[in-house]
């Protein structure tokens, strides 16, 4: 955004006004009334002030306070309604600060404002995928994505959906446009062996899980993994100590509500359990079961 223009003073001066009585035999004091002059700002001083306020509403969104920054850029386009920059801007704490409907209703506006800003398109989708609709988020995405053909994160959201929608051919070649855009996006590499694995290809999924680790040392595509390894080989010893690494890591893996929340199909899911059944695990699994939090599986 830009930089905002500078607040004058909203009361710049008083004006007194000076009545005088009448000139009589008795002396009286003059009366005085005060006026007060208020000062107006200009139109494109409102506009300044909005993109100013709209300015310190993002920095609260990036300091992570989303309640704020909702109540500021609410002021925002309040100023300047006509802005899309703004209206973004109060979605996105809307969306933060979990007032779903209002975000729904602000990136409405926005996009009436700018429907070919492609952004706007896939914020919608993300509001759509959070709200579980994947039928209102493919064609979102499809819209951001013929504005923005090579943003990876789009399509990352575009394979979601189509995970949602239980089309795994769809989602796998989503994912696969994502890293071909971006070869570091280890989430859609993880995704890709994730739809694999309920494809039945094992083999292929235990190489991309692999890969992944070699990117980014995480919890998921640790006990994915070694839910696969297991599967080929039971008590396999790399699965056991990779699903008590990964179990140290981020306990809330151990519970199956919290891997479907995460997109995990149920073969793998049945998979997990198998491998978290194994004797070896079991001090492991408990400490998990007593770190988790349950309302990651909710």
């Amino acid at each position: 955004m830009g930089p905002a223009r500078s607040w004058k003073l909203w009361q710049k001066s008083l004006v007194m006004s000076l009545m005088l009585g009448s000139v009589g035999a008795t002396t009286t004091a003059p009366a005085r009334a005060l006026v007060p002059y208020v000062y107006t700002p200009s139109t494109q001083e409102l506009e300044g002030a909005g993109i100013g306020i709209g300015r310190t509403a993002a920095q609260l969104l990036r300091l992570g306070q989303p309640e704020e920054a909702s109540r500021l850029a609410a002021l925002a386009v309040r100023l300047q309604p006509n802005d899309e920059r703004l209206w973004s801007v109060l979605a996105e704490a809307q969306l933060r600060s979990d007032q779903l409907n209002d975000a729904a209703g602000s990136l409405a506006k926005a996009k009436s404002l700018n429907p070919g800003k492609a952004g706007l398109w896939f914020a919608e989708a993300s509001l759509a995928l959070r709200d579980n609709r994947p039928d209102d988020a493919v064609p979102l995405l499809d819209e951001g994505l013929r504005l923005d053909p090579k943003n990876a994160g789009a399509y990352f959201d575009l394979g979601n959906a189509r995970v949602m929608q239980d089309d795994l051919r769809q989602a796998l070649r989503a994912f696969e446009k994502a890293t071909s855009i971006k070869p570091s996006f280890w989430e859609a590499l993880n995704n890709q062996a994730l739809v694999l694995f309920e494809m039945g290809n094992t083999s292929e999924a235990i190489k991309r899980w692999r890969s992944v680790l070699k990117i980014k040392s995480n919890a998921e595509p640790m006990l994915a993994l070694a839910a696969a390894l297991n599967k080929q080989k039971p008590g396999d010893t790399e699965s056991i100590e990779l699903a008590r690494k990964a179990l140290a890591e981020d306990p809330n893996y151990v519970l199956p509500g919290h891997q479907e929340n995460q997109l995990w199909g149920l073969k793998l899911r049945q998979a997990t359990e198998t491998l978290l059944s194994e004797g070896a695990l079991k001090s492991a699994v408990e400490r998990a079961e007593a770190n988790a939090d349950p309302k990651t599986a909710e």
